[in-house]
Formats: structure tokens, C-alpha cells, sequence
């Protein structure tokens, strides 16, 4: 079994919100590299929200949350368009 993650991109299915949409053939590095941005952003919203009783940084963690769900959601869908 030979490993082609190297050639693994974004699928481009996925939305978010029913506004956005994830970009295809974006390569898996960029993407993992924006998913850990997106996680880090919603690390500190919820802690602030949690800590400060700030609904809009929970509010803006749930939006995040719900970009960072697309965007794996279609790296799973491009990972396996890979496979094949």
C-alpha cells in the first residue's frame, strides 16, 4: 500500500452556514495548517466565553466550529477521492 497523502486535496463539497463552501484542490497541508488555526480560534472563544460569560465569543466559537467541521468533513471526502 503506497502513500499518496502528499497528493491529497480538498474535495470542495462541504458548506457552511448554507453561505460558505470549502474551496477544492486546496493541497492537505494548507488545509490541516487552517484547521489548526480555525481549532486554536475556537479554543480561546470558548475559554473566553466560559471564563467572561462573553456570549459573543461563543457565538463566534460555534460559527468557527462550524467552519472547522466543513472543512474536515471535505478532507475526508478529498482523502478518499485519493484513495481511489
Amino acid at each position: 500500500m503506497t502513500d499518496n497523502s502528499s497528493t491529497w486535496k480538498t474535495a470542495g463539497v462541504q458548506t457552511c452556514l448554507d453561505l460558505y463552501r470549502i474551496q477544492p484542490d486546496i493541497p492537505f497541508q494548507q488545509a490541516f495548517d487552517e484547521l489548526s488555526v480555525l481549532l486554536g480560534c475556537i479554543r480561546h472563544l470558548t475559554c473566553e466565553a466560559e471564563m467572561e460569560g462573553d456570549q459573543m465569543s461563543g457565538s463566534a466559537a460555534r460559527i468557527l466550529s462550524a467552519m472547522a467541521k466543513a472543512l474536515i468533513d471535505d478532507m475526508e471526502v478529498g482523502m478518499n477521492r485519493g484513495c481511489d
